[in-house]
């Protein structure tokens, strides 16, 4: 099994998408995008934000989280959840070399039936308390990389 997965759940904008999925490419992560997506996978934005990496990166499109988790779970690591209402922080946490690292909406971060089928696996980003949290790539990379860390940064130079 390759990697850490990010999933993004019902993205809307696609150009978080494309510099999420050029992060996925430089880190070898596997990138899930969960339906509806708020955008075209031919969107001009998404594949300007993505450059030149779309062939360098695994992207799988799933119609439910559900479905996913389902096709993970013989081979996955554990799932964490990312979102402002957690009590832990993503650094209090030890990463597997194949996790699953799930990140919510834009405008409203992870449904909350989701959070609360699942309140063992939430982590959240310090921040100071100024607006809703930090832009949603700028978020998968700061936790990737903690979890990349944490194992040695496997396959990067």
């Amino acid at each position: 099994m390759r990697g850490t997965h990010i999933v993004l759940v019902e993205p809307e904008i696609p150009q978080n998408t494309g510099n999420v999925a050029r992060t996925c490419a430089l880190t070898g992560s596997v990138l899930h995008l969960v339906r509806p997506l708020g955008f075209s996978l031919e969107d001009r934005y998404l594949r300007r934000a993505g450059l030149d990496y779309w062939g360098q990166v695994e992207v799988k499109v799933w119609d439910s989280f559900a479905e996913l988790q389902q096709a993970l779970a013989p081979a996955a690591g554990r799932t964490h959840l990312a979102t402002t209402r957690a009590q832990r922080l993503y650094t209090e946490v030890r990463y597997g070399p194949h996790d699953v690292l799930v990140f919510g909406r834009e405008t409203t971060g992870l449904p909350a039936a989701l959070l609360e089928a699942h309140p063992e696996c939430t982590v959240r980003i310090p921040m100071r308390p100024l607006g809703r949290s930090l832009n949603l790539s700028n978020a998968v990379a700061v936790v990737l990389y903690e979890a990349l860390r944490q194992n040695g940064f496997p396959g990067l130079a």
